[in-house]
This record gives structure tokens, C-alpha cells and sequence, in this order.
């Protein structure tokens, strides 16, 4: 018996067609897209969060501590928004709909008590870190920390080391395990002092002095950079920070006193003019207390050095309406 030939009614009964696979062609802009993604995520590498040094790794924690608590608001949030969304969409029938109500005691608890008990808990947390990493809060160690001056320049950073009387252009040397005590302010530009790997960032300022004190506790070559934008060799105002063994320092010591360069007023006067992407120079010698003249040139008053400790200075520093930047002491 002949089966009838069957129609197009007839091919739609048996389920739809195979959809096409896609072909190469359709495939490559996905490829590409995902290429380079995956080449520029290769590039990325979170020194803040891969600390080398205690300062650091407590950084690390109170950023994780405070993350993992915050997003115990907001993954909640983020969930019930699109959980409501469906569960009271127009085509719902059976989701209760009540356009007269106005309270629930219950939703008003914890849309208000869980936030408070967070709020509270990172206020203890935040207070606690902000007292044991202040930047100004000396380290406990049984070593003796070394002193490091740090000048931001435009657009380069000067080292200085008053215990052994050299310097540095553009690299920073520090043992491992030794605190290091720094001393920072700017020629110019307000700039921010920043090794991500080792620990906080601080501000050098014109005419003032901050502090800071970081260790670290690995050897290697940390990035060190400022992060306040300060002009058109910003970009480049970066440095290489060696942290090495006592030996290695000593080393290095050596190798800036066996300097042919030396770092007077003369030398310093040029590198204080702007420049960017300046080579790594080592210096022999030092000019006397030059990071003190340094801070203390635009706080003159009628040729006197004005001081915070000398009522006299303030007095005659306040009888001035403008105080105009002074010249170095010779």
C-alpha cells in the first residue's frame, strides 16, 4: 500500500528542523573578543592585594575583612531586587497583591538592624586598624630602623640617607626586615608616596614634612610610584624599590659612596628643575641637612626661617600678608 506523501503540516508534526550549527565565520568575533580579554586580564597583577611586607598584609586583611562584610549587604540586595522582580511581575497570578499595604514590623527590623550591626562591627574593626597602621606609629622591631628622606621632585623622587651620608636618584635600597623610617615633602607639586607592596600611601607636601614607616619581609624589586597626578611627567614618575639582604644593602651603600656625583646645593638646584623619565644616579655625598632647607624655603618671612617651635618666628610670620618663597640657606 502506497503511504501518502506527506505535506508541509505533515513535517511540522515531527518537531522543528536542526538549527544550523554556526560556522567559522560566526564564530571568530567571539574568538577575537575572548582573545583579547584573556591577553589584557595576563597583564594585570594586584600588587595591593600580594603584599611583601606586615604593613601590607594587615592593609590586605582589613580590605578583605571590610569587603567580605559590606557584601553581606549587598549580595542580599542585588538578590531580593531580582527575586522580587519575578515574583511580582504582571503575569503572576498567584503572587499576592496588596496595593493598600503600608508596614511590616518584621521587614522594618532587618532592613534596619542587619545595616546597624554592620555599620558597628566595621566601626570597631576600622578604628582598631586605623590606630595600629598609622603611618606616623613607629614599627616594633629588635632592629634598628635606617632613615630615609624622600623629596618628590618634578618629576622624579630623590632618596636621601643622612646615616651614610648618600643619595639617590629614582631608586630606593632598603634591607629586609629593617624598618624604615621616611621622612617625605616636595619640592613643588603635592605628590603621593606609594610602594603598593609594602604598604600605605602618604602625601609629600610643599613646605611641610610627613612621615611614614614600612618594612619589608621579602626580597625583591617593588614598584614605587606616586599616585596624585602632579603634571605632564606623571606617568613617569615612578621608581624601582630594592629590598635585599643586609649584605646586599651594604653593598649598595658602597657603591653610592664609590659615586663620582655628589649631591650639592649646585646639583640639587638642577634636578629641582622639571624633567621626566631621568636615569637612576647614585650620590657620594650629601649637602648638610638639605632635606631641612628644603622644607623650610617657603617658610621664610622677611629672611627669617619661620618654625612652628619659635613663637618669635610665628609672630613675625603672621605680621607678613604674604609670605613670598625664600632662597636655600647656603
Amino acid at each position: 500500500m502506497l503511504k501518502p506523501i506527506a505535506g508541509p503540516a505533515d513535517k511540522n508534526r515531527q518537531g522543528p528542523l536542526p538549527r544550523p550549527s554556526p560556522g567559522p565565520q560566526r564564530r571568530l568575533p567571539t574568538l577575537l573578543l575572548s582573545a583579547c580579554l584573556s591577553a589584557l586580564l595576563s597583564g594585570c597583577n594586584l600588587e595591593l592585594l600580594n603584599p611583601k611586607g606586615s604593613i601590607g598584609e594587615q592593609e590586605k586583611s582589613l580590605i578583605l575583612i571590610s569587603l567580605f562584610v559590606m557584601l553581606m549587604v549587598v549580595i542580599p540586595v542585588i538578590v531580593l531586587t531580582l527575586w522580587f522582580a519575578w515574583r511580582y511581575r504582571e503575569t503572576n497570578t498567584s503572587a499576592t497583591y496588596a496595593p493598600k499595604w503600608a508596614h511590616s514590623t518584621r521587614i522594618e527590623v532587618v532592613v534596619w538592624g542587619i545595616p546597624c550591626v554592620i555599620v558597628a562591627c566595621l566601626a570597631v574593626l576600622i578604628w582598631d586598624s586605623t590606630h595600629k597602621l598609622d603611618p606616623y606609629r613607629p614599627l616594633e622591631s629588635q632592629v634598628k630602623p635606617i632613615q630615609v628622606d624622600v623629596i618628590a621632585l618634578n618629576w622624579k623622587w630623590l632618596f636621601i640617607y643622612p646615616e651614610y651620608g648618600v643619595a639617590s636618584l629614582n631608586q630606593l635600597a632598603i634591607p629586609v626586615g629593617t624598618p624604615v623610617n621616611f621622612r617625605l615633602t616636595a619640592e613643588s607639586m603635592m605628590n603621593s608616596f606609594f610602594i603598593p607592596q609594602l604598604g600605605s600611601m602618604v602625601y609629600a607636601m610643599a613646605g611641610m614634612q610627613t612621615r611614614l614607616h614600612l618594612i619589608a619581609d621579602t626580597p625583591g624589586v617593588y614598584l614605587g610610584q606616586s599616585a596624585a597626578y602632579s603634571g605632564p611627567g606623571f606617568s613617569d614618575m615612578h621608581f624601582k624599590t630594592l629590598a635585599t639582604s643586609r649584605e646586599e644593602f651594604d653593598a649598595w651603600i658602597q657603591a653610592a659612596r664609590a659615586s663620582s656625583q655628589a649631591l650639592d646645593l649646585k646639583t640639587y638646584r638642577t634636578l629641582e628643575l622639571p624633567s621626566s623619565k631621568d636615569p637612576v644616579t647614585l650620590y657620594a655625598a650629601v649637602a648638610p641637612k638639605l632635606f631641612d632647607q628644603v622644607v623650610d624655603k617657603y617658610m621664610l618671612a622677611n629672611g627669617q626661617i619661620c618654625r612652628a617651635d619659635t613663637p618669635e618666628s610665628l609672630q613675625a610670620f603672621q605680621r607678613v600678608p604674604s609670605a613670598p618663597a625664600g632662597r636655600m640657606e647656603q
